[in-house]
């Protein structure tokens, strides 16, 4: 069982920076697939980032060039680095870790950007 609190979430400006963390419970998190996705009100959830057990990383074209999703398996910790934050990156952010059938998502955490 993996549990994943996401933290850092907050209000800010056009232009500005966050950083998301995603802490997981339990052991083996450092060999899951884990992803960061978002939802914006009356939008579907859709995937923003992800990172691999051997650190390889995608991106959704909007995010591209702007946010850097990274992990620290030391730490059970999944970053999201978002810089150049637009009106639209606004949304709920969730953590979400796969590994075969196991499919674990965090409470998410609110980003709000706005002047």
């Amino acid at each position: 069982q993996v549990q994943l609190v996401e933290s850092g979430g907050g209000l800010v400006q056009p232009g500005g920076s966050l950083r998301l963390s995603c802490v997981a419970s339990g052991t083996f998190f450092s060999i899951f697939l884990v992803g960061w996705y978002r939802q914006a009100p009356g939008k579907q959830r859709e995937l923003v980032a992800a990172i691999t057990r051997g650190g390889n990383t995608d991106y959704a074209d909007s995010v591209k060039g702007r946010f850097t999703i990274s992990r620290d398996n030391a730490k059970n910790t999944v970053y999201l680095q978002m810089s150049g934050l637009k009106p639209e990156d606004t949304a709920v952010y969730y953590c979400n870790a796969k590994l075969a059938v196991h499919d674990y998502w965090g409470q998410g955490t609110q980003v709000t950007v706005s002047s």
